[in-house]
């Protein structure tokens, strides 16, 4: 059995007579994505300082690669801190330095690397995260989107091999919730870092997250896939994933995939058994763009998408969900083939007329700087009978999988 890269071992933390933490066991795993759910005020934060060594349990043990940190020499010690990096839910930037200066700042107080080598390292990370042309500028001269580029970008120029993430989203609207999740998540696998997030962005956050930890009445109350989660019968999740996750998305108007599938139970219940239904499988296809604001332009397509997803099949009983950031799940559980392929046509030209000016008029506000990208989109159809395994028929809508659009898009210059 895998080792975790981290471990705790009925850590307990109390500050004066409050406990915050109360016997927490847990496992994370290296080169994952693991996010701490729960509400707020419960101690997500406490657990995190405990990972990064800001604060020591009072009770208990914490493993770092099998080996408890209270057998480390202070060299052992340091080393392993020397790998985390912490990216702060305010950003945490400078006002006084350029983008330059702060990405350079962990460089210049911690390592004794020359001009050159801190140079080459700096704009190496700008380079990869696309804030070369903002390097003389002052935090309080670029977007809100382009700081949280520069806070991931000071955390990683030291080449950690964790970096934790306190409330990456707070504060921010659906919007840009998401476009901070997908940079996290497209960066994670540019660099390979094990990411370890806290956060209470439900449900956005499962679409990037290989590992669930739910901290609940000062406990971790399950660890999982959140595929897993959504079989957890606990308090937990009607307490707390309930007050958190909306019937539907605010930014999209999609099901979370648990809505989903209690909407696909109910109308099951209401078919004979010979009823067919219809899968529609749509994948957004990666978008680049040269001003490296490919985040914020997938959100703008996706709010759009959503729109004629449910426009078109919303009208015929249809009702959606998101399986990750760049797949969507569409069941018409009145139709057959015949008649989900002519929607989808219906869908397709329309898309492919008008879609471009929608996100264009959407890009206008969300992109600036004149911003011009792609849009491709795949769909594909497959029927299933009342009784099948709908994942069968997702796995087959997905095999079938054809361009429907290709569109120019965003804010013309």
């Amino acid at each position: 059995m895998e080792t975790p890269l981290i471990e705790f071992r009925d850590i307990t933390k109390r500050f004066g007579t409050l406990t915050v933490l109360d016997k927490v066991n847990l496992q994370i795993y290296e080169g994952q994505v693991t996010t701490i759910i729960g509400l707020s005020g419960t101690g997500k934060s406490v657990l995190l300082k405990h990972i990064i060594g800001l604060l020591k349990p009072d009770e208990g043990e914490i493993l770092f690669r099998g080996k408890p940190l209270s057998s480390m020499t202070r060299t052992e010690m340091m080393s392993r801190f020397a790998e985390m990096s912490y990216m702060f839910q305010d950003n945490a930037l400078f006002d006084s330095m350029t983008v330059y200066e702060n990405i350079a700042l962990p460089l210049v107080e911690t390592t004794n690397l020359g001009r050159a080598e801190i140079d080459g390292r700096v704009r190496a990370r700008m380079e990869q995260t696309a804030l070369l042309e903002a390097a003389d500028k002052y935090p309080s001269e670029i977007s809100g989107g382009m700081q949280k580029r520069v806070a991931l970008a000071r955390a990683l120029v030291t080449d950690p091999k964790i970096v934790l993430f306190d409330e990456p989203t707070t504060g921010q609207d659906p919007v840009r919730k998401n476009i901070i999740l997908g940079m996290v998540a497209e960066y994670q696998r540019k660099f390979g870092f094990t990411a370890i997030l806290v956060s209470h962005a439900i449900p956005d956050v499962y679409y990037i997250s290989n590992r669930i930890l739910a901290l609940y009445g000062k406990k971790i109350v399950f660890q999982g896939t959140p595929e897993e989660l959504d079989e957890l019968d606990h308090p937990f999740k009607d307490e707390v994933i309930d007050s958190l996750e909306g019937l539907q998305e605010e930014l999209t108007g999609f099901y979370s995939r648990r809505q989903f599938k209690v909407r696909y139970g109910a109308e099951l219940k209401r078919r004979n058994s010979e009823g067919s239904f219809a899968v529609i499988y749509f994948t957004l296809d990666p978008i680049r763009s040269a001003l490296g604001l490919a985040h914020e332009a997938v959100q703008v397509v996706i709010r759009c998408i959503g729109r004629y997803i449910e426009k078109h099949f919303g009208i015929m009983g249809g009702f959606s969900t998101r399986q990750d950031m760049n797949h969507f799940i569409t069941l018409l559980p009145y139709s057959d083939l015949g008649e989900a392929e002519a929607i989808l046509k219906d869908f397709s030209a329309d898309f492919q007329q008008h879609g471009a000016n929608d996100i264009r008029s959407d890009a206008a506000s969300e992109i600036p700087g004149g911003e011009c990208f792609e849009v491709v989109i795949r769909g594909g159809i497959a029927e299933g009978r009342t009784g099948d395994d709908i994942s069968r028929t997702v796995e087959a809508a997905s095999g079938r999988s054809r361009e429907i659009a290709r569109l120019e898009c965003g804010q013309k210059a």
